[in-house]
């Protein structure tokens, strides 16, 4: 870990277990009907390519890093893949840091930096969430495996910034 870093933690991209599923489905099906349509040569040997490329495509997804989230002494970053903005969350300008369910639907897709109803997501998977509101009232909802630990080491970094 890095110097100064009280928490860190990966999200990846393929490790949502309900999607795992609608994948393996899929692949399911497709060897399915590979089997059999082992009349028709063509189609059949075309079931199988889109069998194995869906369980290809899993594997890299399972360790392609979304975002990682980092807490530190006065901040909270938040880097993205590849391309997508460093979010720099001042812990100063919290007010209120919670638990709660991430959504109450059973399919949630993956979001980074989504800005939707006053609120700023970051979420790969899991069913919790932290929830931090800020001065203006704007709230980031970070997603996150450990929400435990993650609500505990914010508030004891917010503790420590009200002392000094």
């Amino acid at each position: 870990m890095k110097e100064g870093v009280l928490y860190s933690e990966n999200q990846y991209l393929g490790r949502d277990r309900v999607w795992i599923s609608v994948r393996l489905v899929l692949v399911l099906f497709c060897f399915t009907a590979f089997y059999l349509n082992l009349d028709h040569l063509i189609s059949s040997q075309l079931f199988f390519i889109v069998g194995v490329g869906i369980i290809i495509t899993s594997i890299i997804m399972m360790y392609m890093v979304l975002f990682r989230t980092e807490v530190l002494q006065d901040h909270i970053l938040i880097s993205g893949l590849w391309s997508t903005r460093v979010v720099k969350i001042d812990l100063a300008s919290i007010t209120q840091v919670e638990i709660a369910p991430y959504s109450t639907f059973f399919f949630n897709n993956p979001v980074y930096n989504l800005h939707s109803k006053g609120k700023i997501k970051f979420f790969a998977g899991g069913k919790n969430a932290v929830y931090l509101t800020d001065k203006d009232g704007l709230t980031y909802v970070l997603g996150t495996q450990r929400q435990e630990e993650l609500f505990r080491v914010i508030m004891e970094a917010r503790g420590k910034l009200g002392k000094s």
